[in-house]
């Protein structure tokens, strides 16, 4: 157990408490509404809108998520570790609710030396003189499950009998299939996933995490021993949806316990911002405007935080010729 939890102990999440839940609110006019401070409640049901060919729910396209990045996961709005946001100096209920959605009380529910390995990175984080103490993401690797979820925005794109979802930080294929999954030896840093669509939900079992992405940068973690049972509940507009997984760990927690992280769909209508709706226009004269997600210039231990190779322009030729 020493083992699996000490090659976790850079990792971080971010929460969400079951109080402050909003119904279902209007998108923001464009991605200038920033951050909001609710998760709209989405029920699971039948699902009302398109279908593709292969009869699955349509819902493809731009999404992200809308209450913060990944600095924080059981305070959203507060900011990271030695470096609090200007939301953290309002009432607490004044600022999103955390994503741990149970227990009640908003807390990754650990073990005791899980809960000191978690805080020891805190407390770090601010100056890490040691490697364990910087953010894998930092160094350009996979932000995992289910931080990917809460760093820029991402596309879904859909394939009869499979989900694909481009992250900025690498890609997730959930299997439609009902293949099995991958032999357990084999860890992925976004885990193997084998999904199904009940009604507006795309259910998901998630194995064979590697126990090294970062939740967030307070170091919330779980080992490659963990199971995540995730749910996508879509609004019958296909316009938002709410991402709720559990996480089972016996060597890092105390019992299963459940987060949720709300998103809502990007689309031309919306400007581009470089974060929830960070795409490119595609290069069609003459066409309605296209966007697609651009692939990050970022690979594993190749640079620093902000985009690995420093320098490189994103939408120019790399070397003049």
């Amino acid at each position: 157990m020493k083992r699996l939890l000490l090659c976790t102990a850079a990792l971080g999440l971010m929460a969400i408490a079951p109080a402050a839940r909003a119904q279902t609110a209007p998108a923001p006019a464009n991605a200038a509404a920033r951050w909001e401070k609710t998760v709209p409640v989405i029920a699971s049901g039948d699902w009302t809108g398109a279908r593709l060919p292969d009869g699955q729910p349509d819902v493809g396209g731009f999404w992200s998520n809308t209450i913060s990045n990944h600095s924080n996961f059981t305070d959203p709005q507060a900011g990271p570790p030695g470096e609090p946001s200007a939301a953290a100096k309002l009432p607490r209920d004044q600022r999103a609710p955390s994503r741990v959605s149970d227990p009640a009380d908003g807390q990754i529910p650990y073990l005791p030396a899980a809960r000191a390995l978690q805080e020891d990175f805190a407390k770090n984080f601010p100056n890490p003189v040691k490697p364990r103490y910087i953010e894998p993401l930092a160094r350009c690797a996979p932000a995992g499950v289910p931080k990917s979820f809460m760093w820029h925005g991402y596309e879904v794109r859909q394939y009869p009998g499979y989900v694909v979802i481009l992250f900025d930080s690498g890609t997730r294929v959930i299997k439609l299939d009902g293949s099995p999954h991958l032999p357990p030896q084999i860890k992925l840093w976004n885990g193997d996933s084998r999904g199904h669509w009940e009604g507006n939900t795309l259910v998901v079992d998630v194995t064979n995490n590697n126990g090294k992405a970062l939740f967030g940068r307070y170091g919330d973690f779980m080992s490659e021993n963990a199971k995540v049972a995730e749910r996508f509940v879509f609004d019958p507009a296909g316009q938002r949806f709410n991402y709720i997984a559990t996480f089972t760990d016996p060597t890092v927690y105390t019992r299963p316990w459940t987060a949720r992280i709300p998103a809502r769909r990007f689309t031309a209508a919306d400007t581009p911002d470089g974060w929830h709706f960070d795409v490119k226009p595609v290069n069609q004269p003459g066409k309605p405007l296209r966007y697609e997600h651009a692939e990050r210039i970022c690979a594993e231990n190749n640079g620093p935080f902000g985009g690995g190779a420093v320098g490189v322009p994103s939408e120019e030729a790399v070397i003049s010729r």
